[in-house]
């Protein structure tokens, strides 16, 4: 991975892109490092399609967060069920890549950072007009999180 060319603000701006390309955010920020995972960006995206909404719109985990939990299962990966140093290690980056994202957006999940008073929305994904665009805050969010990978990677 140390040969990868990580420039963070590049990879946040190439997140944010994805998004208002219409992929959610888990999506959209797994696809800015899709070269990390070893995987293509189709598969990417099948893998981390259900995670937009706060887990299918159910509004928990932001999106964003989901998508950068996925980047670090690649980052400090735990390929098998007794590696308990390499479990540690894998949680322990997705903890920090949360509390980053906390300290910098409030909260992590999906409904409080949309101000939302419902416990969940129904399936059907919100069409993504203009006027969508213009009243979430989804694209900054995504930005943030591949940010926050991104400048882990750079160290």
């Amino acid at each position: 991975m140390n040969e990868l060319k990580i420039d963070a603000e590049e990879r946040a701006l190439r997140a944010k892109e994805f998004f208002n390309q219409g992929y959610n955010c888990a999506q959209a920020v797994a696809l800015a490092y899709a070269d990390i995972t070893g995987l293509d960006e189709s598969t990417v995206a099948t893998i981390t399609a259900s995670f937009g909404g706060g887990m299918g719109r159910l509004r928990e985990v932001c999106g964003a967060v989901s998508g950068m939990s996925f980047l670090a299962s690649f980052i400090s990966p735990c390929p098998t069920a007794d590696n308990a140093e390499a479990k540690k290690a894998n949680y322990a980056l997705v903890q920090h890549f949360a509390e980053q994202f906390r300290q910098q957006n409030g909260n992590i999940v999906c409904r409080s950072l949309l101000g939302l008073d419902h416990p969940k929305d129904e399936p059907t994904p919100s069409p993504r007009t203009a006027e969508y665009y213009k009243k979430r805050p989804c694209a900054e969010y995504v930005y943030d999180a591949a940010l926050i990978v991104g400048n882990y990677l750079e160290k």
